[in-house]
């Protein structure tokens, strides 16, 4: 039996942060990840030449005062990131639009588009703006969300200034409710953009999601979005060695199969090793804690039993002398509707990225979101899987029309896949959508209200991506070593 005082279980951004912030305090620390890579859904995997990142791939909070660049800063580490003047390029029915960093210039481009709505777009963004930055000023000092303890109601009230009173009228309210209020619920076309933003950060679309959420999500891109040379895997990675250089220890291949209660708490891995820890911090899909631990319960457990979004993925190696010469890193395109492959987000290696691929090719990860409805008996996934590629394919022929003629290679990631690399059940990924109802102060505790057992990843507040899993990281090693360190 291996004895120790903490297990990270999960090398996602969330367990990697939890356990190089812990190791740099001095804490034993162990973190045991299942598969052969770190990062998680940020991860990455080979095909003979070439590099493919796994799922997330547009890498944010690496400016100066972002969440990664904090805790890179404190750990003395770097990754290297190039800063996107132009974050993406928007396809939707009716034209494209290039999102720009420069909020005015972004304002800008919105107007010429829809200019029969522009002074309402403006009234619009220059609100969302102001509740973003507020936001922003409130969450710089991390405080959990909902607060569990005494010590967290304080944090968070310490954390509150008097610009802060501005927020709660919109608690409640979804980002549809402050589009109808300036007049902008009948603008098909500029929702339509929006919704796409919103289902790859929030997992919904704006008639459901927190207004204060959403604010953040549309204002983000602007305090800075960035290509990370090979992917965000680099930044895993870094964390690890952190860990590492810190006295802490990492293994690969070590997949828990039980967590146990007795003195400390017990895990065992399938090879049959025992770790015996004082805590443990679980890193992975809610869905996948009680099959470890039955002791589970609250609204933990019921949050454990709700579905939530799969995606099917495209894994193309490409011919770089067959696509257009002007062609955006990263794009979102959006037919008509928000049905079943209607969205899809491209990203693309960049051509001079040898990390992902050699000269003359270039490697893209195309996802789109699915529910797990279509995907629930052998005959129909066995029959989804193709027809839903070749949706895929042909909306990207919408805006590229000779685009398949630049595959050299494809592969594809449907839920089984999902499922069997980063063990979540039923291949959920993204975490729960940020609705008005589950976001914020309806979110999941990094506290499942076990003692000692945390649990961080995009389950839990303030939700997905590498931000909001390493948000949740923060909080676990916040708790278990309160006032060691500042970021």
């Amino acid at each position: 039996m291996i004895f120790l005082h903490t297990l990270i279980i999960g090398g996602g951004f969330g367990g990697l942060t939890a356990a190089a912030l812990l190791a740099k305090t001095g804490h034993d620390v162990t973190l045991v990840e299942a598969s052969s890579e770190w990062g998680g859904c940020a991860g990455k995997f080979r095909r003979r030449d070439t590099l493919f990142p796994v799922g997330a791939t547009l890498g944010m909070g690496f400016e100066r005062g972002g969440l990664h660049e904090r805790v890179l800063r404190l750990l003395g580490k770097k990754v290297p990131v190039r800063l996107l003047d132009e974050v993406m390029t928007i396809h939707f029915p009716s034209g494209s639009i290039p999102y720009y960093r420069d909020r005015e210039k972004h304002l800008a481009s919105l107007c010429d588009c829809f200019p029969h709505a522009a002074s309402r777009i403006r009234a619009f963004y220059s609100e969302l703006r102001a509740i973003a930055a507020s936001i922003r000023r409130l969450m710089k000092p991390l405080p959990a969300l909902p607060p569990k303890t005494a010590g967290e109601w304080a944090y968070l009230f310490s954390s509150l200034r008097p610009e802060h009173i501005k927020l709660a009228p919109f608690g409640r309210k979804t980002l549809m409710d402050r589009l109808c209020a300036h007049g902008l619920e009948k603008e098909t076309a500029f929702v339509r953009l929006l919704d796409g933003q919103l289902i790859d950060s929030m997992q919904t679309t704006s008639r459901h999601v927190s207004y204060l959420m959403a604010a953040t999500a549309l204002d983000i891109y602007h305090e800075g979005a960035y290509y990370v040379e090979g992917g965000l895997y680099r930044a895993a990675e870094v964390l690890a060695e952190s860990i590492r250089e810190n006295g802490g220890a990492v293994k690969k291949n070590r997949r828990i199969v039980s967590i146990k209660r007795n003195s400390g708490w017990t895990a065992v891995d399938q090879r049959g090793n025992e770790y015996h820890a004082e805590h443990i911090i679980f890193n992975g899909a809610i869905q996948q804690l009680p099959s470890l631990t039955p002791e589970l319960s609250g609204k933990h457990r019921v949050m454990a039993g709700t579905p939530t979004w799969v995606t099917h993925t495209l894994y193309l190696t490409l011919n770089n002398a067959d696509l257009p010469l002007s062609f955006p890193l990263f794009q979102q395109i959006s037919a008509d509707s928000m049905s079943e492959g209607s969205h899809l987000f491209m990203s693309v290696s960049a051509p001079d990225d040898r990390l992902r691929a050699p000269e003359g090719k270039r490697t893209m990860t195309v996802s789109t979101h699915s529910s797990p409805d279509c995907w629930s008996s052998k005959k129909q996934y066995d029959a989804y899987k193709p027809a839903l590629t070749e949706k895929m394919l042909s909306l990207i022929e919408t805006v590229y029309p000779n685009f398949r003629k630049a595959i050299l290679a494809a592969e594809t990631g449907a839920p089984k896949a999902w499922e069997r690399y980063t063990l979540r059940p039923g291949g959920f990924v993204g975490g729960f959508p940020q609705t008005a109802g589950h976001a914020l102060f309806g979110s999941l505790s990094h506290r499942t209200g076990l003692p000692n057992l945390w649990v961080c990843g995009d389950s839990i507040f303030p939700g997905g991506g590498t931000i909001g899993a390493t948000a949740s990281g923060i909080h676990c090693a916040r708790s278990i070593a309160p006032g060691l360190f500042e970021l």
